[in-house]
């Protein structure tokens, strides 16, 4: 014979297999000690394979959990044995087989399945899977784009499946402790009326009425509050909310907020149904007992102690004015910023006094990025001060050491930080430095995320200079102004307090909310003061004015972010492991390739032109 032999031919793949007459008996998290000789079906996804001496071992993984299949050769019939032989990780198969305990020594204490094992008789694959892009494991350090690219892989790992369930079952627990307390879920419409509410709007063209837009709602809120018009006196919902802005880690441009209006109300009453519902949600979701009421602080306390206004209490580190001592002291650019009508807030930190130069370097790059001109530093030692601003407390100081002291409430081996300019921004400033050394302190105290620090904020400025010489709403138009405040709008409104709250949890805001505005009048009057003509302010919001001519009652809710409840609730890095399906910083989905373009001949249809 001459020529070269041809070349073997390639094993056919394994034959897939249907369902058939089979039917899932049990999950792959079920199964116990005493389920032993029972026979069982079970059905999932190929884990993990081992090779023992010619014993076949199959971690078989649903999201209840894993159950190891044994294919042991002569207790499963050939066809069974040589599909496990073929399977790989990720196959779809389905085994049937009977439940058998596990040797003493072969006990898995780490899962609650451990203690057995199914002795498969039979074996079906149902679907294959190509080698995933990432191993299906918590502990893998790949790419996050990657992750969200192949979204429904990723999902499939342990912490982002119980991320998932937890926020199902937080969701759930919400609808029923509102449901039970007289509140009514009610939908409100996705496609609206574009109106100026913060952000930018995503918008819909109307093909029925070319030229028109509708608008992604930002909130409901004004649907909501026409429903307090209509009579619905405690409403909620589980609000799909979207809004164009730019992207973090903790911000997404759709998210779920549980939201919540209510009729005849003061505040007060919006905290203790609040405050109810999260009690509720860590009791029954975390096994947690949270204490209530949780504590209140209006807005210029929270930015004078803390210089946040959603400050995290789980430590101290609390901000002073030492206006007083600066203007005593002999360092110029101190005295001339408070003679320049600024302040200097300071903030001593307990025995940060060891800190190094460039340690003292990297917070003072920290005050910079949060708006400050700079960062002013002392030690306090035995002797006195040292290093950085000492010399200008020490000397002829005429005192301004010792009032620093008595304000800051410094001790030996401290660190003490300050910060000149307007009041607000130098509070902010050393508050993202505050913020900075509270976190280490937290990391290293062991307790980490799993202390729960609840608090109110309150009593924010209604309004704030929009740099154009006019005046623009701090959060929204819709927050009515403290009755005693009112006479202010027109003669000094950054006086005006508005009655809004936000509800916030270790240094992160939960929730916005307020006491909304309900008399025509007012509601004109705040729109007059921001800029708004009665042209202008008929136009985008005369439907909300003219309902409130037919009877509005006081009203007043909240909307609290059920990602970001998750995800501290999961003690999860981003919003985006709280969602099934988030977008990336970009506002971009690696799985489904959105944005995307759109056929010309539909844009054509809606009047729209590419550009």
């Amino acid at each position: 014979m001459t020529g070269s032999m041809p070349p073997p031919a390639a094993p056919l793949p394994t034959a897939l297999d249907s369902l058939g007459d089979w039917s899932r008996t049990h999950t792959c998290g079920q199964l116990s000690a005493r389920d032993a000789n029972s026979a069982v079906t079970l059905m999932g996804w190929v884990h993990r394979v081992r090779d023992h001496g010619g014993v076949l071992f199959i971690d078989l993984r649903d999201r209840y959990g894993v159950t190891q299949i044994v294919v042991p050769p002569g207790e499963a019939s050939e066809a069974a044995v040589a599909k496990a032989r073929e399977v790989g990780s990720e196959w779809v198969i389905a085994v049937r087989g009977r439940v058998a305990k596990r040797p003493a020594d072969a006990v898995n204490t780490m899962l609650p399945t451990g203690t057995i094992e199914v002795h498969a008789e039979d074996l079906r694959v149902l679907n294959r899977s190509e080698t995933p892009p990432f191993p299906i494991a918590d502990e893998i350090d790949v790419n996050e784009d990657l992750r969200l690219k192949y979204r429904y892989l990723d999902l499939r790992r342990p912490r982002l499946k119980d991320t998932l369930l937890l926020r199902h079952q937080v969701a759930l627990e919400a609808r029923n402790h509102l449901s039970g307390r007289g509140f009514v879920e009610i939908e409100t419409p996705l496609l609206v009326k574009a109106t100026p509410e913060g952000a930018r709007d995503y918008v819909v063209p109307s093909r029925v009425h070319p030229g028109k837009w509708y608008a992604l709602p930002q909130s409901p809120q004004l649907y909501k509050q026409i429903l307090m018009v209509s009579g619905f006196d405690r409403y909620f919902q589980l609000a799909r909310c979207l809004r164009d802005e730019d992207l973090r880690a903790d911000r997404q441009p759709e998210h779920t907020q549980i939201d919540i209006e209510m009729s005849f109300v003061r505040e007060g009453d919006v905290f203790d149904v609040v405050e109810g519902l999260y009690a509720h949600l860590w009791k029954t979701c975390l096994g947690v007992t949270l204490t209530t009421p949780f504590p209140q602080l209006t807005f210029h306390e929270a930015m004078g102690r803390f210089g946040s206004d959603k400050p995290d209490l789980r430590f101290g580190l609390e901000l002073a004015d030492v206006s007083d001592a600066a203007a005593a002291s002999t360092a110029s650019f101190l005295r001339e910023a408070v003679a320049g009508g600024g302040r200097v807030i300071a903030l001593a930190a307990p025995g940060r006094g060891a800190l190094s130069r460039k340690e003292i370097d990297g917070l003072e790059d920290t005050a910079k990025r949060a708006g400050a001109r700079g960062l002013a530093w002392l030690k306090r030692t035995a002797d006195g001060f040292e290093g950085g601003a000492s010399k200008f407390f020490t000397g002829d100081g005429r005192g301004a050491g010792e009032e620093l002291v008595r304000k800051t409430g410094a001790k030996e081996g401290d660190l003490i930080l300050m910060v000149a300019g307007a009041w607000e921004p130098a509070c902010k400033a050393l508050g993202a430095v505050r913020l900075e050394l509270g976190r280490a302190t937290i990391m290293t105290s062991g307790n980490g995320d799993r202390t729960w620090s609840f608090l109110w904020v309150k009593d924010f400025p209604l309004l704030e200079e929009d740099g154009e010489g006019g005046w623009a709403p701090r959060h929204h138009i819709f927050t009515h102004p403290h009755e005693e405040d009112l006479e202010f709008l027109d003669s000094d409104p950054g006086r005006v307090r508005a009655r809004l709250y936000d509800v916030v949890l270790n240094g992160n805001e939960l929730g916005s909310g307020s006491i909304r505005i309900h008399r025509p009048d007012v509601q004109e009057r705040v729109l007059e003061r921001i800029g708004l003509s009665p042209a202008e302010a008929k136009e985008k919001f005369g439907f909300l004015i003219d309902a409130f001519r037919f009877g509005a009652p006081p009203h007043g809710g909240i909307g609290m972010g059920l990602d970001r409840i998750v995800m501290l609730m999961a003690d999860r890095p981003s919003l985006r492991d709280t969602i099934a399906f988030p977008k990336t910083t970009s506002a971009t989905c690696p799985m489904d390739g959105s944005p995307s373009e759109i056929d010309p001949r539909t844009l054509a249809e809606l009047k729209v032109r590419n550009v």
